[in-house]
């Protein structure tokens, strides 16, 4: 299936092919406790994630050991999606970002990123 999103002022656009999303992920370390976001369980390949982005809309945070990096749109401050700590240069995906998908109805697993 082929899945679209995009930060709330559009500036940050991506899409990728999934199978269909049931389930997501949260995290509990300090920063996605802080964002509240709920996060595709699968991870995308950088070939897998196409991105369009507008101008320089698109910051990266980092913190702890640097390898994770956080992503978000620098003009309306959401968080589409980060590269992962465990698989690096692999991508999750915000949930509440995607076109057409209510992030709120789905369950999801809590990942102990806190414990890292």
């Amino acid at each position: 299936m082929l899945y679209r999103g995009s930060c709330h002022c559009g500036s940050v656009r991506f899409q990728f092919d999934a199978d269909t999303i049931t389930s997501g992920l949260r995290c509990n370390c300090s920063l996605c406790v802080r964002k509240g976001a709920t996060m595709s369980s699968f991870v995308l390949a950088p070939d897998e994630l196409s991105i369009d982005i507008s101008g320089d809309c698109l910051s990266t945070y980092e913190f702890g050991s640097d390898v994770a990096q956080h992503h978000f749109c620098n003009r309306c401050g959401i968080y589409p999606f980060h590269q992962t700590l465990r698989k690096p240069g692999h991508y999750r995906i915000n949930l509440g970002c995607i076109h057409g998908l209510d992030a709120a109805d789905l369950p999801f697993e809590v990942f102990d990123g806190a414990s890292l």
